[in-house]
């Protein structure tokens, strides 16, 4: 039996004003990323991934060099470092999102970086343009360990469980607009075109972004009005079998609202091998994707 402790606490009320300020931070460094790197099929130039002390950008090509952005929750600092022209670093604290966003894009142009974003964020209401908005200020260095340590998990698992598929599949990544941990299978075949309805996301996006059918599964923190950390697992496009179908472990549900399975984060820490658990979930609701669909396995995944 795995020590228990190996998942670390994470209750919604404790994280919550932290996840609401680091949700915006992550926005605007995400927008750099998605400013400067080469479009990738289904905006994967776009997320940010988990490290060793936090989370990065990974190294972005930039006018003949490279950079990279590292939010390090250890020293809970902001590191920038610049393939030919050293590195700069910025606190983290309390302090308004527009306070991180004038000291961000002050530190990158000592680095003779400089960028224009959309500077409003997406996937989020209201959209307060972010050198306005002086209400997201939290930050508490334990919430955001827990945050991080928590993906840190999450990640693991999911890098096991994408390995077992030789079809087209996504990294392991972080997703600043709604601010979840993804991983999602192809099966290859063209997708119905998309309605979109995600909040201050061009329609575009999200119809390339699902452009092919796909199996997807990740770890969201949680909302106000879903204050439960949860793993989750959908389809695109799903019929109405998917939602019937039994997946494990008996924890996890179906809803209805959001046409997913979920899994409780509390679930998962509390399990005799969490891992084991968090890959029963992963592989039953792939299961119930493929099942209800017409993918070929046999060409998609390892003997």
């Amino acid at each position: 039996m795995k020590d228990q402790q190996s998942w670390p606490d994470l209750d919604f009320a404790f994280i919550e004003d932290t996840l609401a300020t680091l949700h915006q931070w992550i926005q605007i460094v995400g927008k750099v990323r998605l400013k400067t790197m080469p479009w990738q099929n289904h905006s994967w130039h776009v997320p940010l991934y988990i490290n060793s002390k936090g989370f990065t950008t990974n190294p972005i090509p930039y006018e003949g060099r490279i950079f990279q952005i590292d939010f390090d929750f250890k020293q809970h600092k902001l590191f920038v470092e610049c393939s030919n022209a050293g590195s700069a670093s910025m606190d983290l604290y309390p302090r308004t999102v527009a306070d991180f966003f004038r000291e961000f894009f002050e530190t990158l142009a000592k680095l003779g970086i400089r960028v224009k974003i959309h500077a409003r964020p997406n996937e989020i209401e209201p959209a307060i343009p972010f050198a306005e908005n002086t209400i997201n200020q939290s930050y508490d260095k334990d919430a955001a360990q827990a945050i991080w340590k928590a993906m840190l998990k999450a990640n693991e698992v999911f890098n096991q469980f994408r390995s077992d598929f030789i079809g087209k599949a996504s990294p392991v990544h972080l997703f600043w607009g709604a601010f979840d941990l993804a991983v999602t299978r192809f099966s290859g075949n063209d997708a119905p075109l998309h309605h979109g309805g995600m909040p201050n996301v061009p329609l575009e996006v999200m119809q390339e972004a699902y452009s092919k059918e796909v199996s997807s599964a990740g770890f969201w923190p949680g909302s106000k009005d879903f204050p439960y950390p949860s793993f989750y697992a959908y389809a695109y496009p799903s019929s109405a079998a998917y939602g019937k179908q039994e997946v494990q472990p008996k924890e996890a549900f179906w809803s209805e609202e959001m046409g997913e399975f979920f899994l409780k984060y509390e679930e998962v820490k509390h399990a005799a091998n969490p891992e084991k658990m968090l890959l029963s979930f992963l592989q039953s609701t792939y299961e119930a994707s493929v099942n209800t669909s017409e993918w070929n396995r046999a060409k998609l995944e390892r003997s």
